[in-house]
């Protein structure tokens, strides 16, 4: 079955980085698209990062030019990259995948940025 699972967060201070990984199994990694969410605290889930199965990427403005997102198909494993943190950052990261129109979502990794 599709397993999703993500590490790396923790606690950072503003300006910053931590590298999120998500380890993905049961399902063709290197063809697949993946995407990095986060939710936080009384808000929408909402798509921050994500990345064809050849590369293309996408960067919600929040994070453009903050975060990069990449894969490395021999690992099975997406990553996201972030720098310059902000509180605003803080939030739930998950994982996600969309197969035969199922979506997949790991467990998620808390993210907080504070002094």
């Amino acid at each position: 079955q599709v397993q999703l699972v993500e590490s790396g967060g923790g606690l950072v201070q503003p300006g910053g980085s931590l590298r999120l990984s998500c380890v993905a199994s049961g399902f063709p990694f290197s063809v697949t698209a993946m995407a990095w969410y986060r939710q936080a605290p009384g808000k929408e889930r909402e798509l921050v990062t994500s990345i064809t199965s050849g590369g293309s990427t996408y960067y919600s403005d929040s994070v453009k030019g903050r975060f990069t997102i990449s894969r490395v198909n021999a690992k099975n494993t997406v990553y996201q990259q972030m720098n310059n943190l902000k509180p605003e950052d803080t939030a739930v990261y998950y994982c996600f995948t969309r197969r035969s129109d199922n979506d997949y979502w790991g467990q998620g990794t808390q993210v907080t940025v504070s002094s």
